[in-house]
């Protein structure tokens, strides 16, 4: 799923008008729309801050907007530059491998 394809979920299950969604976040209701519909240009993706006031807006999970915008929570940064051994192994499963470790938390 993308940001765009999640936001677009989120916001219709408001029953939220792209317009009345911009208005709650303060950005013009084109821009919602490029990030719904994949077409912002390379390089450029919604703030940290939109995406914090989006899912606040949305009742969406504000780290899985994060990630599905190719950024990285902070939490999830602060504990990769904790243990970049750990992360770079796990990096290098197979995702069958991964599942296993993963299965195995719980």
């Amino acid at each position: 799923m993308t940001l765009g394809q999640k936001l677009r979920e989120l916001r219709k299950a408001k029953r939220l008008s792209l317009r009345e969604l911009a208005s709650r976040v303060d950005v013009g209701f084109t821009y919602l729309s490029k990030i719904e519909n994949h077409k912002l240009e390379d390089g450029h993706s919604p703030s940290e801050k939109l995406l914090h006031l989006l899912a606040i807006e949305l009742g969406g999970d504000e780290e899985e907007l994060l990630l599905l915008a190719e950024k990285v929570p902070e939490p999830i940064r602060r504990r990769v530059i904790a243990r970049p051994d750990a992360f770079r192994r796990l990096a290098e499963l197979s995702d069958r491998k991964l599942d296993r470790v993963l299965a195995s938390l719980d």
